[in-house]
This record gives structure tokens, C-alpha cells and sequence, in this order.
């Protein structure tokens, strides 16, 4: 079976394209699924208009603030009220995960404290995760250029926190791009942390922008290699098109359709 394919709505919001013809589009060239950021006032517009059209929402953001995250014990009873929401709302939806943040890097912690504060977190919310049947996905983000200081900035370090929750609800949000950049080796790694994937996005390197022959990543086999291990959730494309916003949905679509 193909990968099911997504999209980053804010990525692809331009002046003349409405969100009805952005997903009647998506919808035409075969996505799956449409995905969102935050709860803001045009939440339940794109949900309605990817019914509409037949489009899952795939994933949206579980809690605030991608610095200030999980590996902050003072944070965790925020979290976990932001989370709890979040879960409610995906469950009601429809919509498999939520992404959450480590935050950044905290001075005086040791990366083992860290991993051991962001499990600790989590563990405080993951039986209602599985409860209502929505994933927590911590997303893997590079540090090195987009994210300077992010704690969560390999697989390793993501799948160690995983590993300590051991709840079939917690996950990585796989971030195609952002690996590239922080470690590269993106299929052998895929193939062996599967298990803990429970979202993908794309984007070229360098410049996060269309999936084309100017960046360095050949996402036609990277998408048969996610297909090939019985992936069953959404790849979400999170690029900043360059040009036609609509010929570059198109354009994603065929190369990753796999």
C-alpha cells in the first residue's frame, strides 16, 4: 500500500488561495489528510473543510511552547492540563496524535536527567493518551540551524525517553528535514526505530522547500523505504514552496507516492 500522504496547512497559506482550494486540490491529487498548528480560530474552519472534502486531520500541536517543554519539571502540571485538552480534541475529531516538545536545553542538566524529566512527563498523561486512542508524538527537531538549543535533536535521544514511558501511546514525530541535518543516515534509522514513529514530515535540504532535484535528499526512497516497513500512519509534508503553490502539492505528491 502507498504511504498516506498529508499536508501542513500553514505551509502552504497564500494570498488568492483559499483554504477550500487548497484541500478540494489535495483532495483531487490523492492526499490523505490535512494537518494543522495550533488551536486558533480557524481550528474548527479546517476541519470542517477537510470533511468536506474527505481529508483526515492528521495532526496538530498538544501543548505551548516549543522551548519552554517536558524536560522542565516545573512545566509538567502545565502540560499536562494543555495535553489533556489537546487529547480531548483530537479523540472527539478524530485525529491520531498531538505533538509535543522537550523544550530547550536547560543548564545544569545532563542529557540522562533530561530524557528522565521529558519521560516523567509524559507518564503523567500517557494513560489518557491510550485511554482515547491518540498518540503523543515528541517531535525531533534540528538544533543546529531552525532550533538552536532544542533538546530533542536526535532519534537516539527521542527513542531513549520513549523507552523509558513504554506506553504504546508515546511516539516520535520523525522529521525528515530536521534528521538530515542532525545525523543524516535517514532510511537505515527509520528502519530500525519504526516501532516509535508515530508521524513523519518532509522538506528539502537545505532551505526547507520543495521535494525537487535542488536539495540533497532522494525522497522517493526514503518514502518506498517507510512503506516497505508496514508504516500505516500519515507522512506530512512541511515545506515552503517556492513557486506555484499548487503545482508544488502536486509535484510532493507524485514523488513521495510510493
Amino acid at each position: 500500500m502507498p504511504i498516506k500522504q498529508s499536508i501542513c496547512y500553514p505551509m502552504f497559506q497564500r494570498p488568492g488561495i483559499t483554504l477550500d482550494t487548497v484541500a478540494a486540490t489535495a483532495a483531487e491529487i490523492g492526499y490523505a489528510a490535512i494537518e494543522l498548528w495550533g488551536r486558533g480560530e480557524d481550528f474548527e474552519e479546517v476541519v470542517a473543510t477537510a470533511r468536506r472534502h474527505n481529508l483526515t486531520v492528521a495532526s496538530m500541536v498538544g501543548h505551548a511552547s516549543l522551548p519552554d517543554g517536558l524536560n522542565k519539571r516545573s512545566n509538567h502540571a502545565r502540560i499536562e492540563a494543555e495535553l489533556r485538552t489537546s487529547i480531548d480534541i483530537a479523540a472527539h475529531h478524530g485525529i491520531p496524535g498531538v505533538i509535543c516538545f522537550s523544550g530547550n536545553r536547560q543548564p545544569h542538566m545532563s542529557e540522562i536527567e533530561a530524557i528522565d524529566a521529558t519521560a516523567d512527563g509524559l507518564r503523567l498523561i500517557a494513560p489518557y493518551a491510550e485511554q482515547k486512542g491518540v498518540n503523543l508524538n515528541i517531535e525531533l527537531l534540528n538544533s543546529k540551524v531552525d532550533h538552536p538549543g532544542y533538546q530533542c535533536d536526535h532519534t537516539a535521544w527521542g527513542v531513549a525517553v520513549c523507552e523509558k514511558v513504554n506506553s504504546p501511546r508515546v511516539k516520535l514525530l520523525y522529521d525528515i528535514y530536521h534528521m538530515q541535518i542532525m545525523e543524516g543516515d535517514v532510511i537505515r534509522t527509520i528502519r530500525e526505530n519504526i516501532k516509535w514513529i508515530g508521524h513523519f514530515h518532509t522538506a528539502g535540504n537545505p532551505g526547507r522547500n520543495d521535494l525537487d532535484d535542488t536539495q540533497e535528499m532522494n525522497y522517493a526512497g526514503i518514502c518506498k523505504a517507510i512503506a516497505q516497513t508496514g508504516y500505516d500512519l500519515y507522512v506530512g509534508h512541511e515545506f515552503r514552496p517556492l513557486g506555484d503553490t499548487l503545482a508544488a502539492l502536486r509535484s510532493a505528491f507524485d514523488v513521495c507516492n510510493q
